[in-house]
């Protein structure tokens, strides 16, 4: 894979980045994993297919550009999900003390 390809992955990874951003802040949690799913995958791609070269001046910088995007995404995306995720964790928290609770005074005679 050349790096032209290369990019293009990452440009990809992009797209899908600025998609699950705006999933996120649609609350649309359902689509937010699916695309996460496609993201890891090119990740991985990116992974199995990146090796050290040295790219010219335009492709290093496309590059960057393109890896700031995904972290700025990442970030956003990062901020509008761990307060979900908290509030769903403290109430799973909750619903299992009601249950443990409702099992124990229902098991005592």
């Amino acid at each position: 894979m050349n790096s032209l390809e290369l990019i293009s992955i990452y440009e990809n990874v992009a797209v899908l980045t600025d998609q699950m951003l705006d999933a996120a802040q649609r609350g649309n949690w359902d689509l937010l994993v699916k695309l996460e799913a496609s993201c890891t995958l090119q990740v991985q791609d990116i992974k199995n297919n990146e090796t050290p070269v040295m790219l010219e001046k335009e492709h290093r910088e496309r590059k960057i550009r393109v890896i700031k995007r995904i972290l700025d995404d990442d970030r956003k995306i990062r901020d509008l999900t761990e307060p979900w995720m908290a509030q769903l964790q403290r109430i799973m928290q909750t619903s299992a003390v009601h249950r443990k609770l409702s099992k124990a005074y229902q098991a005592t005679p």
